[in-house]
């Protein structure tokens, strides 16, 4: 497909304008960031990867009625997708205690909550993305309140969902992030997931060994991101084993003399 006019570009994607009204082409890069782009480096084939998961999560999810900014996947690194209004929350829904909730309450990592929490956090770079509460999204009018239900609603559904995806190739959920945006029909907005879902916003850890299998070998100088992305694109079924590119942690481990 002939490169269109870019729309916008983000840390890890690129939206350019759509062959059709009311879509975009989004291309997925290899460019890795953490905290809030203070540290910056390149994941080898993450975008491939990413695209691949994230065409696969979201077709799933479709199939179980959650609504959707995926159309189709073009190529290696592009999807098409309908074009949305973000909402400036992202949402984040939490399984297990890690990251900044554990350093925030002085949880030791790993600890399984005893429910699943949901916070939301306003999406401002400059601020650091600071977490809110529903009275803040209220106030400042980010979202009406039937939008934080579906918001909720849609968030607990895709909890459940991947949550048991990945219990079935031995990986535990921790905790992800969700997008949301508006899909104007008309003068009515309904509100669908956006964005994406793989590695890069989701804490992925092998249920026996506890092997990071995520963003996380990045922000940690944990090294093998790259093999780590493939190894949930292999459980996931999207790459065949014994492919010659695709490097398991096992063997990742033994290349380095662990």
């Amino acid at each position: 497909m002939s490169r269109r006019r870019q729309i916008y570009e983000g840390k890890a994607k690129i939206l350019y304008e759509g062959p059709e009204p009311g879509t975009l082409i989004q291309y997925f890069k290899d460019d890795a960031t953490a905290f809030n782009a203070q540290k910056k480096g390149t994941i080898s084939g993450k975008g491939v990867l990413n695209n691949r998961i994230s065409e696969h999560v979201f077709t799933l999810l479709a199939n179980i009625g959650v609504p959707t900014h995926f159309i189709r996947r073009l190529n290696m690194r592009e999807q098409l997708i309908r074009q949305v209004e973000i909402i400036p929350i992202e949402v984040v829904i939490r399984n297990v205690a890690a990251g900044s909730l554990a350093k925030r309450l002085g949880i030791e990592e790993g600890t399984q909550l005893p429910r699943t929490i949901i916070e939301y956090y306003y999406k401002d770079d400059a601020l650091g993305d600071p977490l809110v509460s529903e009275e803040h999204i209220a106030c400042f009018g980010w979202a009406s309140q039937d939008e934080m239900h579906d918001i909720s609603d849609m968030a607990i559904r895709v909890n459940d969902f991947m949550t048991g995806l990945f219990a079935g190739v031995n990986i535990r959920l921790v905790d992800f992030k969700l997008e949301f945006g508006r899909l104007w029909e008309n003068d009515y907005a309904r509100v669908i997931l956006a964005d994406e879902i793989s590695p890069d916003g989701c804490r992925l850890w092998d249920m026996t060994s506890g092997e990071k299998l995520d963003k996380d070998r990045f922000r940690q100088d944990l090294g093998g991101e790259a093999e780590a992305y493939q190894e949930i694109a292999r459980r996931l079924g999207l790459l065949p084993d014994g492919d010659t590119i695709v490097l398991d942690m096992a063997e990742h481990r033994k290349n380095r003399g662990k």
